[in-house]
């Protein structure tokens, strides 16, 4: 019996020991690979299909974000109405989207109503016919969107900076423009769905209330379908821009009051031994809630209710990124007190007691992480997807645990000079 006059102890996350469950894979009746974990109480089910379909591999701007939102916009054998009423009927939500490497369609529903689902998931990917009034009712809900947008300095910078860093031409640094949205026609979204999803190139992820049931009405569907022997090359060689970083005054609005700052550079993926460390120094300066970033500019200065830095990796690349909106009298304030913070990662050591509480908020949050199927599915797909596997996960684990304040110091000597950066200010 628990002895509830006796305090329990308390163990930070530094001294847990993390295992990230095992997934299981499955060949389906054509050789696709199926990657399911059986795991949780409830009687649900999330079922992830992911192609090689991103911005990567698009032909032109647009395309890829195009063709994932009307893929279950009418099919040969249903209607963009019909698919809807299919999914509302059995309470399910699917989410197709395009990202810069990949595109993804992830299905939640009752396990109850996976077969009744999985023929209209079956439709939408084989059968999409991008019908032409539907295209239409996207460009112009699509060319309102992006008006709008364009009066936000937060979305400008977030275009400016992506094409600063990569270059306008590469697939990480191109953004929609009225006149790509307009030059979408359906056969060039049915030519890219042709040539990039593929099922020879598509991984299935699958998690939650799975048995050998759902394993089979997951065959049933897709593993009868006869694989390409070869894959429609739809993606190109592309060169990170060589520009030597520089820094951009943007008025978008002569009357703003408030400006959004960006200062980004290129970093290594995940792949590089750089990326884990990365992640902890990171985090320190302006990862979370507690970082010197947010301490500085947000609770000591008061110039923003928020500041971060985000950590990115991509296939092909990475990214480094500051962002935050300041009001328009402190924007070069702002911009001189993260520099300020940069260079004091490069001139003194991080003291232990700070190491300590960013170690353990960041294994708290992969602790969190660990406690649910699809949080577990969601980090099993990172991995696979980037051609990593479970001993990665247990050597950035030992990295976070166990790096220094000196290795750190460092990294940020390698990472963190202010010279390296692109800079943006939008008002």
């Amino acid at each position: 019996m628990l002895d509830r006059a006796t305090a329990p102890i308390i163990k930070d996350p530094i001294h847990f020991n993390f295992e990230l469950p095992a997934i299981n894979t499955h060949a389906l009746s054509n050789g696709l690979p199926l990657y399911w974990l059986h795991a949780g109480v409830l009687d649900v089910v999330e079922i992830n299909w992911i192609f090689d379909a991103g911005i990567w591999q698009e032909p032109h701007q647009g395309v890829a974000n195009a063709t994932a939102a009307l893929l279950k916009n009418g099919t040969l054998s249903k209607t963009a109405k019909q698919i809807n009423e299919d999914l509302e009927l059995y309470g399910a939500s699917l989410k197709i989207g395009a990202s810069n490497d990949y595109a993804s369609i992830t299905l939640h529903c009752l396990v109850k109503h996976l077969a009744a689902i999985l023929p209209t998931i079956a439709s939408i990917l084989f059968e999409a016919s991008f019908p032409e009034e539907e295209l239409e009712i996207f460009k112009k809900n699509a060319l309102q969107r992006l008006a709008i947008n364009l009066k936000q300095c937060e979305f400008v910078a977030n275009q400016k900076i992506d094409a600063h860093v990569f270059g306008a031409q590469h697939p990480y640094g191109r953004y929609t423009t009225s006149a790509s949205l307009e030059a979408l026609s359906s056969d060039v979204l049915r030519n890219f769905h042709k040539a990039a999803y593929q099922m020879n190139t598509c991984k299935i992820f699958m998690a939650g209330k799975v048995g050998p049931q759902e394993i089979d009405l997951i065959n049933r569907y897709f593993g009868a379908t006869t694989l390409a022997t070869t894959t429609t090359n739809v993606n190109n060689e592309f060169t990170i821009s060589t520009e030597a970083p520089f820094k951009s005054f943007i008025e978008n609005d002569a009357n703003a009051v408030q400006g959004a700052i960006r200062i980004a550079r290129t970093i290594p993926n995940r792949h590089h031994p750089d990326f884990a460390p990365l992640v902890v120094l990171n985090t320190l300066f302006g990862g979370y809630f507690g970082s010197r970033l947010m301490s500085n500019i947000r609770e000591d200065k008061g110039y923003t209710y928020g500041i971060y830095s985000s950590q990115s990796s991509y296939i092909h690349s990475g990214m480094l990124c500051i962002q935050t909106e300041v009001g328009r009298d402190v924007l070069q304030h702002a911009v001189d007190e993260i520099y300020k913070e940069m260079d004091l990662l490069l001139q003194e050591s991080i003291e232990e007691e700070e190491l300590l509480l960013v170690k353990n908020y960041l294994l708290g949050s992969i602790l969190g992480d660990l406690d649910g199927p699809f949080s577990i599915l969601q980090r099993w797909r990172s991995l696979i997807l980037n051609g990593l596997d479970q001993q990665t996960f247990q050597k950035n684990i030992h990295t976070y645990k166990n790096i220094t304040a000196i290795e750190l110091q460092q990294l940020a000597k390698k990472y963190y000079n202010a010279t390296d950066f692109f800079e943006i200010q939008v008002v």
